[in-house]
């Protein structure tokens, strides 16, 4: 299916940064629909920071590549012409920042994954330890990173008289216009304190919250787009059919129609975000740790595992309980919707793409409902399960002995804290012991660190396998 406007109609108006197989599948999908249905000058200038893979297949495409949409046997293609083109920051560093002084460009989107930005959560500001942060610091006119880059942008605006720009975190992460602001509003602080004022007062950071399931492309992906396309497409991406989109409507400098894709402006997006986080993103989670140790290699192969299944059904209905009612959702219905996207044999999500940075991912999506649900007296068992499994995976070794890396920026400190350690108990206590990552009600709660240990135990003992058969034989969950 072909856009339904010429794209040389329609400028730049939105710099991207990661233009992976997410933002190709997701933003730049809802774009593509916006530009259709109410034109405007809203296409994307991509920015990648660190690779040029990216760049060198879309641009000779210019920025056109095919979206799959599969649902069982079935396959949809549609050609995208939203990203007019990708910059490659490492072969032009000044590229990326000249592309965010265009006076046309009035937002800016990001989905670049939380360890990109180098955002301290816990004191909400900019992290002067990552080394994207440091770099830029200590030379802010001419920066790399993230932050860096906004901040230089927003300040060379306000110095030559154009307006702020929006930014929209489109990432994964809770509160994230709230935490992309106190990383930017930070940043600017240790350099132009009266900049850090004017972002402050100035430049929106609406909220959003993402949800498509999104494999990385495969020889298949490009097979097909090939087929569908009746041209050769190195760019092409792969989906399902379900999209979601939340955003808090509060841009300063107008935005495209994304409604016309679907696309939900809410006054408070956290609500829908941790629906998502704990219902979606962390059930997922249990399946990449227990599924990728059991021998699964994608979602829709632990799926058709009876046992684990079952704890995944357990998971989101215990998550599900960690969570207030929510308007226009039913939370049940949403549940089974889940388990569905799951069970879609045409997505071949891997295990372990998802299990990387569980650092980042494990206190949103399984440790803060463990915590809530001890304190209100739900059913905080799978949890402990989940914390377990991505426990075992933290040992870097299959059960066969073989070995894998966890792809987690704290991985040396990980691989540190456990080192030579056999004992469940030690592991546990180890990994509970790690910076930052356990909220003190469940480092000190024993019942807590006792049911972890013991099904840490099991996994050690007897396999994940036979742990995910043992776990699910005693599981029980109800719809109430």
């Amino acid at each position: 299916m072909l856009p339904g406007y010429d794209p040389a109609d329609h400028g730049i108006g939105i710099v991207h940064f990661g233009v992976g197989a997410f933002h190709r599948a997701h933003q730049a999908a809802f774009t593509d629909d916006a530009l259709a249905a109410a034109g405007g000058d809203w296409r994307i200038a991509g920015v990648s920071l660190r690779g040029t893979a990216v760049a060198d297949a879309l641009n000779p495409q210019d920025g056109l590549y095919t979206l799959i949409e599969r649902d069982g046997a079935h396959a949809r293609g549609r050609i995208v012409a939203s990203i007019a083109h990708v910059i490659a920051a490492t072969r032009d560093r000044r590229a990326p920042l000249e592309a965010l002084l265009s006076p046309n460009v009035r937002v800016v989107t990001l989905s670049v994954t939380e360890k990109a930005y180098g955002i301290d959560r816990a004191a909400m500001t900019a992290d002067v330890n990552h080394p994207a942060v440091a770099a830029d610091l200590a030379n802010p006119a001419n920066p790399a990173g993230v932050l860096g880059l906004l901040v230089e942008a927003l300040r060379l605006r306000k110095e030559r008289g154009l307006p702020a720009f929006s930014v929209l975190c489109c990432d994964n992460l809770s509160d994230n216009g709230n935490l992309l602001r106190a990383g930017v509003v930070g940043f600017a602080r240790r350099t132009d304190p009266a900049l850090a004022d004017w972002i402050a007062g100035n430049v929106s950071f609406p909220a959003s919250m993402v949800d498509r399931i999104t494999p990385a492309p495969t020889q298949r992906t490009l097979d097909d787009a090939a087929m569908l396309a009746g041209a050769h497409d190195l760019a092409a991406v792969e989906t399902e059919p379900f999209r979601q989109w939340m955003i808090e409507d509060r841009f300063s400098a107008g935005r495209p129609a994304w409604e016309a894709g679907g696309a939900l402006f809410v006054s408070n997006v956290r609500p829908y975000e941790q629906l998502k986080l704990r219902i979606l993103n962390g059930a997922h989670s249990l399946i990449a740790y227990a599924g990728f140790l059991a021998g699964h290699t994608y979602v829709r192969d632990a799926m058709a595992d009876p046992a684990l299944a079952t704890l995944v059904t357990r998971h989101v209905h215990a998550a599900r309980l960690t969570l207030p009612e929510l308007p226009g959702i039913d939370l049940c219905r949403y549940c089974e919707d889940i388990l569905a996207r799951f069970r879609n044999p045409a997505i071949a999500h891997e295990t372990s793409q998802i299990a990387m940075d569980g650092t980042q991912k494990l206190p949103q999506r399984i440790l803060l409902p463990a915590k809530e649900a001890l304190q209100t007296s739900e059913d905080w068992q799978p949890f402990a399960f989940a914390t377990a499994a991505w426990m075992r995976y933290c040992l870097g070794r299959h059960d066969d002995h073989t070995t894998y890396e966890l792809r987690d920026h704290r991985e040396a400190e990980i691989r540190t804290a456990i080192h030579g350690l056999r004992n469940a108990g030690d592991i546990s206590d180890a990994l509970h012991a790690l910076p930052g990552l356990f909220d003190a009600t469940l480092r000190s709660n024993r019942d807590w660190r006792s049911a972890v240990a013991a099904r840490l135990h099991k996994m050690l003992e007897n396999g994940m396998a036979a742990a995910i058969t043992d776990e699910a034989s005693t599981a029980s969950w109800f719809p109430h």
